[in-house]
This record gives C-alpha cells, sequence and structure tokens, in this order.
C-alpha cells in the first residue's frame, strides 16, 4: 500500500537532484540536446527563486524529473524567459547606480538582479536566453516568432510586492502577461499553446476575455494548479456520468492562492457528475465564528465532512502531541483547533451542493467526500509532498507536456474559468460579511473529459 512516507521517500530525488555536482547537472543537459527536434518553450514569471512556484516547474522542464518509475527529460527546449521582479527592480531603480571610483554615478545592470534569484545561474547553465519585455521572449531576439510554446507563472514576490484589493484579491498581472502575448500572437498572425498557472485572473471578466480570445486566435489554452493531476490516495474519481448530490472539500492555506486550488480540485471532480457542467447559481463566504453556527445548523453534512477528514494523514491536536486518535467533527474539536475558519458554500445550478472548508491548524493536508445520489460516498486526498520536493509539480508537467506536443489541452480551460469566477464572488460575500451572492454570469457549461486526468501510480 502507498503512503505518504514510502511516496516521499521514493520521490525525493525530484529535490535532491538540484544539489548534485555540475558535471552531474551538465551531464543532464547534454542528454536533453540528443533530443530531436524538441519543442521551443517561452517560461515568463514574476520570481525564480528557490522554492517558487516557477523554480519547482520550470526546473522540470531544464533538468527533468521522476516519473512513471523512470527519470523523465521532456523533449522541450526553454530557449527564453522573461523575469517580472528583475524587469520592475529596473523600472523602480532601488539600486540602479553605484559610485565610480571618481564619484560620479555609473550604471550597475547586476544590481537588477535580486538576491536570491536563480535566472542567471540557470540561463549559463543552460543556455536560454533572459529576456526584457515579451515580444523579445517570444521572438528570443529575433524579428519573428520563435517559440512553440508560453509558460506563464506568475505568483507573488519581494521586494516589490503586488497589490491587494479592497475585497483582499491579490492583483497578479496574468491577464497583462497574456493580452501582452497575444499582441504578438495577432501580429505573427500564429499562436503556439499556452499555460497559465493557477487562476486565469483575480477577475472573471477578464478570465473570460481570455477564454474568448484564446477560441478567437484557435490557441490551445490551459489554466490550473497541480492539485487536480497530483496523485490520489486512494486512486479514486466520481464514476464518469454519476449523480451527486452534495460534496464537502477540506484544505488549508491562505485567503485566494491555495483556496483557488482546492476548488479547482474540487471541480476537477464534480464536474464529472451526469449531465456535465452547468454553471454555479450562487455562493457564499463565511469565516470566523460563522462557520461553527453554519456547521451547526447542517449547512453540510457532518458525515462528508468526517469522511472528508479521516482521508487525512496530517491531524493536528493529540495526535501531534502523543500519537492518539480524534474524531476531530466530535466535541468541537475543530473549533478548538482551527483559529481562522472559513467556509466557501457552493450551490450548482443542477441542485449539487458543496463546501469547501478551509481548516488550518486542525489538518495540514486537502481532503474530498462526494456523495453520490445512491447513498454511496466517495473520499480521497489530493497527495501533495510538502516542501522543498514538491514531487506534486511533476504530475503538472506531465499534463504540459501533453498540451505542448498535442496542441490539445488534457483539461478543459472552463474548469479553470468556473474557479475563477467562484473565488472572485466569493471575495465578493466576504466584503459584504458573507452575504449569499447570485451568480448568473456563472452559468458556464462544459464536458469533463471521460478519462480521469489525475495521475495513477
Amino acid at each position: 500500500m502507498l503512503t505518504r512516507r514510502l511516496f516521499m521517500r521514493n520521490s525525493a530525488l525530484s529535490s535532491s537532484l538540484l544539489v548534485v555536482p555540475e558535471w552531474a547537472r551538465s551531464a543532464l543537459s547534454q542528454q536533453r540536446k540528443v533530443s530531436s527536434n524538441p519543442l521551443r518553450l517561452a517560461i515568463l514569471g514574476s520570481t525564480y527563486r528557490l522554492g517558487s512556484h516557477m523554480q519547482t516547474i520550470a526546473d522540470r522542464f531544464l533538468i527533468g524529473y521522476p516519473f512513471d518509475g523512470d527519470w523523465h527529460i521532456p523533449n522541450i527546449k526553454v530557449v527564453s524567459m522573461y523575469v517580472d521582479e528583475h524587469a520592475r527592480r529596473v523600472d523602480a531603480g532601488p539600486n540602479p547606480f553605484l559610485l565610480s571610483m571618481s564619484g560620479q554615478r555609473r550604471s550597475n545592470p547586476a544590481a537588477a538582479w535580486p538576491e536570491g534569484d536563480l535566472s542567471q545561474a540557470r540561463a549559463k547553465q543552460f543556455g536560454f536566453r533572459l529576456c526584457n519585455d515579451f515580444p523579445e521572449a517570444l521572438r528570443v531576439g529575433d524579428d519573428r516568432l520563435a517559440v512553440d510554446a508560453v509558460l506563464t507563472i506568475i505568483e507573488q514576490c519581494d521586494p516589490y510586492p503586488y497589490q491587494t484589493n479592497d475585497r483582499g484579491q491579490l492583483l497578479l498581472p496574468r491577464f497583462d502577461f497574456f493580452e501582452q502575448c497575444t499582441q504578438v500572437f495577432e501580429t505573427e498572425k500564429k499562436a503556439v499553446p499556452y499555460f497559465n498557472h493557477k487562476q486565469l485572473s483575480y477577475s472573471f471578466a477578464e478570465g473570460r476575455t481570455m477564454v474568448e480570445t484564446a477560441e478567437r486566435l484557435k490557441m490551445p489554452l490551459m489554466s490550473g494548479s497541480s492539485l487536480p493531476v497530483t496523485w490520489r490516495l486512494p486512486a479514486v474519481d466520481i464514476p464518469h456520468g454519476a449523480a451527486v448530490s452534495e460534496a464537502v472539500m477540506v484544505g488549508v492555506g491562505h485567503r485566494d492562492d491555495t483556496d483557488f486550488d482546492a476548488l479547482e480540485a474540487m471541480q476537477s471532480m464534480l464536474e464529472r457528475r451526469k449531465g456535465g457542467e452547468t454553471g454555479v447559481k450562487a455562493v457564499q463566504m463565511l469565516e470566523g465564528d460563522d462557520v461553527w453556527a453554519a456547521s451547526r445548523a447542517g449547512r453540510w453534512s457532518k458525515d462528508l465532512l468526517s469522511s472528508a477528514l479521516s482521508r487525512s494523514d496530517t491531524t493536528m491536536g493529540l495526535t501531534v502531541l502523543d500519537g492518539r486518535n480524534q474524531d476531530l467533527v466530535q466535541d468541537h474539536l475543530l473549533e478548538q483547533l482551527v483559529k481562522d475558519p472559513a467556509a466557501y458554500c457552493i450551490e450548482y445550478t443542477d441542485g449539487t451542493r458543496a463546501t469547501l472548508l478551509m481548516l488550518d491548524g486542525a489538518v495540514q493536508d486537502f481532503n474530498i467526500s462526494v456523495r453520490l445520489c445512491d447513498q454511496k460516498l466517495v473520499s480521497t486526498q489530493f497527495l501533495l509532498p510538502f516542501p522543498p520536493n514538491e514531487a506534486s509539480s511533476c504530475c503538472l508537467v506531465s499534463k504540459l507536456e501533453d498540451l505542448y506536443e498535442t496542441r490539445t489541452a488534457p483539461s478543459p480551460v472552463h474548469r479553470a474559468l468556473l474557479a475563477t469566477g467562484m473565488l472572485e464572488a466569493c471575495f465578493k460575500s466576504r466584503q459584504h460579511f458573507g452575504e449569499r451572492i447570485e451568480t448568473p454570469h456563472l452559468n458556464i457549461r462544459y464536458q469533463a473529459p471521460a478519462e480521469s486526468q489525475f495521475i495513477q501510480i
């Protein structure tokens, strides 16, 4: 039986390879060069530091990753990279000059690269071009489009952090990246497959525009996180076309970022229900004591919550103190452990109900339980190995390879669009002190692939 401990031990190679001697890394780089006609990839991101999403994903393309019982090196060559943290540092000019020996100010380009940035070292080792803007990255310094695929990974970074709006949403420039790339595609009259990491935008309207633009340009577009495609313990899914009545998911993390991951993972299962996806009717976001009041009022099924928690292998409380197992649903234990709970309550147009509970302090993983209409429960854990291994990114990169090589997205972009809209609407509810928000604009219809898309061992 696969356990988290066995999985972590067997997949440790994925992170340890980054600290092997230089000759070994160079050997892997040389191994890449023997691949025939590799696809050319441009990576556009906000920060390239150890532990960043950009590092864990980009390094898979540069170095390879363990997959399906072997070490796999994608037949994809990174040819260019744009790092927004560097570009904004140049624009802001925190230290763009140094005093020369004579006392005059002189330019210092190296100062534009923030401490801890990996871009220059990786570019030197793997031979890709560091670019100052999007046209340069997509044309690789030439006058014509010179890449076959685009990967964008945008996240918060220092010392020039992105701002938040009055709802508490992080204003990451995902739409801006997309728009500047599509301007090049429009000029070139050619579009290449494009992956946007996590939600399409903080704005549903911008996300919808991205999907419509991609459809107009006939550009394969995919968006999302690694949670829907990572391993599951156990490896189960909702039968395609099954009737579903309710779902409860539990997760952890900060508002906005990991909450999208959890909503998308939940949606990756619920989209398989009978009739396909027909959209969301209304949402409500509860926080603090309102979560416990809603729980006592039966807003979500206690047996589904208990079922989801039973899949966790990171329960806190007495389990951490002295190894005793606990039924966290009983005796108000969740209320004692979780100081800042949040509940995302989703009402689908077909009558299905779903609740995402963010329970920092009670568990440290993501788990779900779904009730089928025949009363059977389907429950599982979305496996996320702890940093620095980040082995779940291997699952995501394998799907990106499918996207780039086949020019067909393995998962529907409308899933990410719907989850983007759900998250924005829930933050509107939060802004209005937990008011129920009607969402007629989320009448998004699509069919999920018949085959499950998560990686199975």
